[in-house]
């Protein structure tokens, strides 16, 4: 089957016209019918897929950098005249007039969209069981979650159902799936790509963001999605890069600590292990490695839960049932949770003594990366404190989403890229390597995430469903 091609292996065969997009988009399509049942990792499927296909064919000569490429897009960006839900019924069926930027710059790329992916509604969660449509479930046993809450786009990813697709991390959503389901997933600097036709969850916060079968893919899709969009005012002026020319820069001379924070004294031991096995391997290759002392990230939930859940109350205000989508009768129980939460945080009164003293911490955590980076080029450390959990096991846990997410959100609150690469298994579950840097620093941490890559094999593993 074709559609188990890297997106860098499939480029090369289409632009060689060894094969087809539609023959690529047949096997992705073909993939789906048979797992989709079992995985629920797509919402809503793109009927003209096909139709896409051929067009991507019949104009071959364009050499797009995605051309003819099947992509999942998950499902909280709009996509002109095919559904967007982000998983919620508030939302089931609304068909959005117009694309969000980064589905816009797909396209002009040559980009097939296949489908929308089942995530956490309205991305309030770590699991992709908050889904309205139900829970997508990890492809390395189905009795486990694939994280979240882009978890239907890493699930998808992992079993082939497309070449890559696309996330969104708020803190860990794009990164905590690709670990969980033993993929790449790059979140990243806030502000680097364009937030405009995303439905908004952590205005502050929010990063779309590829997920992908190997590092490579992941700095050709950031390529595209990288730059300023007029329609979005918080990305950065700053001009974008060649990622890929970053790949075969090597480590050497590179000064990285490994967070001895993000160890935490009940961490399973064999997570901790893979994490040290992974920066011997980036210090054979050259880097200097040491430990380094890094405030605290369990402070950094409390921080998140604030902040993200004020920005929250704000943006889902506007589905009141008036203008488009259900009314709130339609809203389940963690969004619900989440808008009184943080109507409370920032009401008269309380808004100083939660939201404001939130955000003096945030500023806290990034002034102590910028202590660290004055010392060290990167960060690295586990993306998440464990393997994936079983479907059910954070139903009652109303913080599962925060304490999951915890090794991610310091990151997140500050602005950071990282990207999550495959550094093996525990109790056969995909564990993940996240490797953080500076604010703009994507090419740096995709520089030393291929080195990693290229030396291990982790990342070539298949999940037994396929």
């Amino acid at each position: 089957m074709k559609n188990s091609l890297s997106l860098s292996e499939a480029k090369k065969l289409l632009d060689r016209r060894q094969i087809s997009s539609e023959e690529l988009t047949r096997d992705c399509l073909d993939s789906i019918r048979k797992l989709n049942k079992s995985l629920n990792a797509y919402i809503t499927l793109n009927t003209n897929a096909i139709g896409d296909a051929r067009k991507k064919d019949a104009k071959s000569n364009k050499k797009g950098k995605l051309n003819g490429i099947p992509l999942a897009i998950k499902d909280n960006f709009l996509t002109k005249g095919l559904r967007t839900t982000a998983s919620s019924k508030v939302l089931d069926d609304y068909i959005p007039e117009y694309n969000a930027t980064v589905v816009n710059k797909l396209l002009d790329e040559g980009a097939v969209i296949l489908g929308k992916t089942n995530m956490d509604a309205w991305a309030h969660g770590s699991s992709t069981e908050r889904s309205d449509y139900g829970p997508t479930r990890n492809p390395w046993n189905l009795k486990h979650v694939p994280g979240g809450s882009s978890g239907g786009s890493a699930a998808a990813t992992v079993a082939d159902m497309c070449i890559a697709s696309i996330g969104s991390e708020t803190a860990g959503s794009v990164r905590g799936p690709a670990a969980w389901c033993g993929c790449v997933g790059l979140k990243p600097t806030y502000g680097r790509v364009s937030r405009y036709g995303v439905v908004a969850m952590g205005s502050s916060l929010d990063s779309p963001g590829p997920i992908t079968k190997t590092v490579a893919d992941a700095a050709t899709i950031l390529e595209v999605l990288a730059g300023k969009d007029e329609y979005d005012a918080t990305t950065s002026p700053r001009d974008s890069e060649k990622y890929s020319s970053f790949l075969e820069k090597g480590v050497k001379g590179l000064k990285i600590g490994i967070a001895e924070d993000y160890f935490f004294p009940d961490m399973d031991s064999r997570v901790k292990e893979l994490i040290i096995n992974a920066s011997k391997i980036l210090e054979k290759n050259g880097a200097e490695i040491n430990f380094v002392k890094t405030l605290n990230p369990k402070y950094a939930i409390g921080v998140y839960t604030v902040i993200q859940r004020s920005e929250v109350s704000s943006n889902l205000a506007r589905y009141d049932g008036i203008r488009y989508g259900n009314n709130r009768n339609y809203f389940g129980r963690e969004a619900k949770r989440r808008v009184i939460l943080g109507t409370f945080t920032l009401s008269s009164g309380y808004a100083d003594k939660y939201y404001k003293k939130a955000q003096k911490v945030r500023t806290l955590y990034i002034n102590d990366f910028e202590r660290v980076f004055q010392k060290h080029d990167l960060i690295i450390g586990p993306t998440l404190p464990g393997p994936a959990l079983k479907i059910g096991e954070s139903e009652n846990d109303p913080m599962f989403g925060e304490m999951a997410d915890v090794l991610a959100e310091p990151s997140s609150i500050a602005g950071l890229p990282g990207i999550s690469v495959p550094c093996g298994f525990v109790d056969g579950l995909p564990i993940g390597l996240d490797i953080i840097g500076p604010q703009f620093s994507e090419g740096l941490i995709l520089q030393a995430a291929n080195v990693y890559e290229s030396d291990t094999k982790w990342h070539l593993a298949k999940p037994p469903i396929r």
